[in-house]
């Protein structure tokens, strides 16, 4: 996330390069997930690219934007576009969210509905099920998530509730993202309510992220892990440069993790920078394959003061 972004739209405006895969018998199109906050979308999102494209973490409300995935199969090309958990907002951001959500909903070929297997149906679920009657155009398939983590019989149970829930499914399917079960089966069936048209991306490509954004959402998900209450809302990542070093195999990466408070700029800090260090290390993990190259990362926590709530901050941040 970088100052000058804006949050990406539902599709691009362009057709694929030339020399993309691209045959007028395939089929192509776009697909989002939607759900309660954390039931395992961008977990799936990744799981069927085969690539992480997506932060994963157990705090909600963790996808900020509507970042594309891109998986190519034998009959075409499926673009998936993971967006944020629809939920009540309480924020500014919150409400931005939610319209980037609904933008993205009004633009997809097929939107697939998730409920975990683990979890009843509550009234969460059966609102954004009801909701997608808004959305005529796309077509809609049920998922049950999570289904390694479930019984039999609660897989059983899951997929009668979610079948009740509206008469329009084109299909309920159960799978499991971190097995990889049923996920052939998903790309499949999704894949076929897609219309005729050739690919929409070259062969090769995974996301359409910049190199920037993903730098910066890796050190978010590094950030956000094992932090509690309102503070994974609070924080943001703004990447500054990314630039080779001259006569070396290093890469510089500069950012700043910003939050809203002074309690918490120091608990993202930690112990004499404990915790920063720890931060930068699994980020850099991430960054250094992703860059091909050693990475010094050098990171800063600032604070800009209730950003969430600010529109100039939100601006600023990409929102």
């Amino acid at each position: 996330m970088s100052d000058s972004d804006t949050a990406p739209e539902a599709a691009p405006e362009t057709a694929a390069e030339p020399g993309a895969p691209a045959s007028s018998e395939g089929r192509s199109g776009f697909v989002t997930f939607v759900g309660r906050p954390n039931v395992g979308k961008s977990t799936l999102t990744n799981a069927l690219v085969g690539e992480k494209v997506a932060i994963t973490s157990d705090k909600p409300q963790t996808t900020r934007r509507a970042i594309r995935g891109i998986l190519n199969r034998p009959g075409g090309q499926l673009v998936i576009v993971d967006t944020p958990g629809l939920h009540k907002p309480r924020t500014l951001l919150g409400q931005r969210l939610n319209d980037l959500v609904e933008q993205v909903l009004g633009d997809v070929d097929v939107i697939g509905f998730c409920v975990p297997a683990t979890e009843k149906v509550g009234p969460g679920d059966r609102r954004i099920a009801e909701s997608l009657s808004g959305y005529g155009r796309a077509k809609k398939v049920a998922i049950v998530t999570k289904t390694d983590a479930a019984t039999r019989e609660q897989i059983t149970e899951r997929l009668m509730e979610v079948d009740q829930l509206r008469e329009d499914w084109a299909a309920v399917i159960p799978l499991s993202a971190l097995t990889r079960d049923q996920l052939d089966v998903l790309s499949d069936e999704l894949l076929a309510l897609m219309p005729a048209g050739p690919a929409l991306y070259p062969e090769g490509v995974v996301t359409d992220e910049s190199t920037e954004d993903r730098i910066a959402e890796i050190i978010r998900e590094a950030a956000l892990d094992g932090v509690r209450d309102e503070l994974p809302h609070s924080i943001a990542v703004v990447v500054q440069e990314v630039e080779p070093r001259e006569d070396s195999d290093l890469t510089d990466v500069f950012a700043d993790i910003v939050v809203e408070r002074d309690s918490q700029k120091g608990i993202i800090i930690g112990h004499k920078g404990s915790r920063l260090r720890d931060v930068g290390a699994r980020a850099r993990a991430q960054i250094e394959p992703l860059l091909g190259t050693k990475v010094f990362l050098k990171l800063h926590v600032r604070i800009a003061k209730e950003w969430q709530r600010d529109p100039k901050q939100l601006g600023r941040l990409g929102f």
